[in-house]
């Protein structure tokens, strides 16, 4: 419940609350606080047990924490009911990687055997001109 709170802020706080309180008052508050939450705890038990009560027997698993989505896309994915995780084994991260870079460097290799110049382009000479006799590709999507 209080997981987030470090050695620094506890401790400040019962400064704090010393000073508020007084140390007479103090252990009447602190069981009068404990007191409150068993009573929130004790009530939201028996809301829960309720509401599993009206749903029936087909949500006698329900749990409520499965409302939060993080929680809920978790479970639903860590489930074997998609085959996720064969997918997941079956995808070999290096294998893939390797089969990339071979294809990169085949291409970079055959690139340079099909320039007349070396690999190099000759940026001062004009690209053909398509003749005029040449029609333009039909572009279905465009009409």
């Amino acid at each position: 419940m209080f997981n987030d709170i470090g050695p620094l802020e506890l401790v400040t706080i019962i400064v704090l609350a010393v000073l508020v309180f007084g140390p007479d008052k103090l252990p009447k508050v602190i069981q009068d606080v404990m007191r409150t939450i068993r009573k929130i705890r004790e009530f939201s038990e028996n809301a829960k047990q309720d509401i599993r009560q009206e749903l029936g027997p087909e949500f006698k698993d329900f749990e409520f924490e499965d409302l939060n989505p993080k929680t809920f896309v978790r479970k639903h994915l860590d489930s074997d009911d998609l085959g996720l995780k064969e997918i997941r084994n079956g995808f070999d991260l290096k294998k893939e990687m390797a089969e990339v870079t071979d294809a990169v460097h085949s291409r970079e290799s055959e690139a340079p055997s099909s320039g007349s110049s070396g690999g190099r382009v000759d940026m001062t000479k004009k690209p053909e001109e398509p003749g005029k006799q040449d029609r333009p590709p039909f572009d279905a999507d465009a009409t």
